[in-house]
C-alpha cells in the first residue's frame, strides 16, 4: 500500500515535469534500468527516474524531501556493492547528465554528474586533449574522481581527485549552488557526501599521441612468474626512475598494460621493452594507439556483470585464483605527482608512495561465486604483516569508523559539513582504505 502511495504522488509530480524520464517496476525497460555490475544485489527500486538537465535533478531532490522518500543516484553502476538500487527507494539515474564544455584556454573542462568515463575520454581526445581516468569506460567518472582516481595516467598527471578545480551541487534543500572551497575540500575524496554532484570543473592537457598495450608473461607456474616479475620490477625502479607507466595487473594469466602519455614514443618503447623483459613475456602488444581505443580494449576484458561481494583481503594466491573473467586482481602504483602534497586543499589522506592492491571475489556464472569469494577471502596479515591497502565491505562497519579508516587524520574535515538531510548516494564509489 505505501508502494501504491508513493508511486501515486511520483506520478502527479512528474505530470507537471515531463522532461524527467519515468521507469515504473511495470516498464518493460525496468529490468535493464536497474542492472547493476554486481548481479548479486537483488534490490528493487521504488521506480527509475532519469533527469535531463540538473534543474530536473533539484526538482527530484525537493520532491523526494517533500515526500520523505528515500532515493538513491547512479551513473556508472559500478558501486562494488551494488548499493545504487535498495528495495524501495526511488533510483534517480543521472547518466543523461553527460555534457562536456571545454573552455577557452583548453586547460579545463566541465563535465556533467553522470559522464562515463568511455563517453569523457572520446569527447576529449577529439579535441587533441585528455585527462586522468581509470581504464573501464563503463565506470561513472565523477564517482571515480571524487573518491581518489586511481589508473594509468594518475603518475603523470595525478589521481583523479587532483584534477577537480570547481563544482556545481545540489544541496539537501534542493538548491543548485556553486561549491565554495570548504566544499570543494570535502568532496576531493569524499565525492557525493554533501550533495548530488551535477557537475565537475576538471583540468585537461594536450594529447594527441598516446603508446599503450598489453604486455602478456609466461603464466604456466604464475605464482612464480608474478614473484619475478615483482623482484625484477623493484630492481628496475632502483636502477632507473620509473616515468609513467601502469604497474601489472594479474588474472591467472599475469600481464602488465603500459601506458605512455608522454610525446616521445621512442623513449616509451624503450621502456616498454623493459617491463617486457621484467619476466618470461609472450607478448607485447604496445603500439601507437588512442585513449578511447585504450578503454575500449580493457573494457572488453571485463565482464558486463558478475556475481559476488567485496572483502578486506590482501593475499598472494594467484596460483588458487579461480579461472574465472570476473574474479581479477590488479595493483596501481601512487607515486609521481600524485604522491606529492597537493597546493588545494583535500580530504583524500593517501598521499605517501604505495600499491593500492584490488582482489575483486566475483564471478560471471553466478554458480562460481562462492569460489570466488572465498579465494578472496585471505588473510592480509599473512602477506603484509604492517601497511596495506585494501578494498573493505562497508556493510560491515559503522559509519563513524569507515571515516576514520578512510579518511585518517582527515575523518574530522570530511564530517564537518552541515548537513540538514543525508543523503543516499552512489556515484560508482570504491572505497579504498588504508590501515597501519
Amino acid at each position: 500500500m505505501t508502494d501504491t502511495i508513493q508511486l501515486t504522488a511520483l506520478e502527479t509530480f512528474l505530470q507537471v515535469h515531463s522532461t524527467i524520464k519515468y521507469i515504473p517496476p511495470s516498464s518493460p525497460e525496468y529490468q535493464s534500468a536497474r542492472r547493476v555490475w554486481n548481479s548479486s544485489r537483488r534490490d528493487n527500486p521504488l521506480a527509475i527516474v532519469q533527469p535531463q538537465s540538473p534543474s530536473d535533478v533539484a526538482s527530484l531532490i525537493r520532491f523526494t524531501k517533500s515526500q520523505s522518500l528515500p532515493f538513491t543516484l547512479r551513473s556508472g553502476g559500478h558501486n562494488l556493492e551494488g548499493r545504487s538500487i535498495v528495495d524501495g527507494a526511488l533510483l534517480i539515474d543521472l547518466r543523461a547528465l553527460n555534457a562536456v564544455t571545454i573552455a577557452p584556454d583548453r586547460k579545463s573542462a566541465t563535465v556533467q554528474g553522470g559522464i562515463l568515463q568511455g563517453e569523457l575520454a572520446n569527447r576529449l581526445w577529439a579535441e587533441g586533449l585528455a585527462t586522468p581516468t581509470g581504464t573501464v569506460p563503463s565506470v561513472g567518472y565523477v564517482g571515480w574522481a571524487a573518491y581518489g582516481g586511481y589508473g594509468p595516467f594518475s603518475s603523470h598527471w595525478g589521481l583523479g581527485v587532483d584534477q577537480i578545480l570547481g563544482a556545481t551541487v545540489i544541496n539537501p534543500d534542493g538548491e543548485i549552488i556553486a561549491a565554495d572551497e570548504a566544499l570543494l575540500q570535502g568532496i576531493r575524496g569524499a565525492g557525493g557526501l554533501f550533495g548530488v554532484i551535477v557537475d565537475l570543473t576538471i583540468k585537461v592537457y594536450p594529447l594527441t599521441t598516446l603508446l599503450s598495450g598489453a604486455i602478456l608473461y609466461d603464466s604456466t607456474n604464475i605464482t612464480k612468474t608474478f614473484i619475478t616479475f615483482n623482484a625484477a620490477y623493484r630492481a628496475l625502479l632502483d636502477e632507473d626512475p620509473l616515468p609513467h607507466n601502469s604497474p601489472p595487473s594479474a588474472g591467472r594469466l599475469l600481464a602488465a598494460i603500459f601506458v605512455w602519455s608522454g610525446s616521445d614514443t621512442t623513449t616509451g618503447n624503450t621502456w616498454a621493452t623493459k617491463i617486457a623483459a621484467l619476466a618470461p613475456c609472450l607478448a607485447n602488444t604496445v603500439s601507437e594507439t588512442t585513449i578511447p581505443s585504450l578503454l575500449a580494449s580493457t573494457g572488453a576484458l571485463i565482464p558486463i556483470t558478475a556475481y559476488g561481494a567485496p572483502t578486506e583481503t590482501v593475499g598472494e594466491y594467484l596460483d588458487s585464483m579461480p579461472p574465472d573473467p570476473g574474479t581479477m586482481f590488479s595493483i596501481h602504483q601512487l607515486r609521481g605527482p600524485s604522491a606529492m602534497t597537493q597546493k588545494h586543499s583535500t580530504v583524500f589522506a593517501a598521499r605517501e608512495p604505495h600499491y593500492m592492491l584490488e582482489f575483486l571475489g566475483y564471478a560471471v556464472e553466478e554458480t562460481l561465486s562462492a569460489d570466488a569469494m572465498e579465494w578472496a577471502r585471505a588473510d592480509p596479515m599473512t602477506i603484509l604483516p604492517t601497511v596495506y591497502v585494501s578494498l573493505y565491505n562497508t556493510a560491515a562497519i559503522s559509519s563513524d569508523e569507515l571515516l576514520r579508516r578512510v579518511y585518517g587524520h582527515k575523518a574530522g574535515v570530511a564530517w564537518s559539513t552541515d548537513i540538514s538531510t543525508k543523503l543516499s548516494i552512489d556515484h560508482d564509489i570504491v572505497i579504498i582504505v588504508q590501515n597501519g
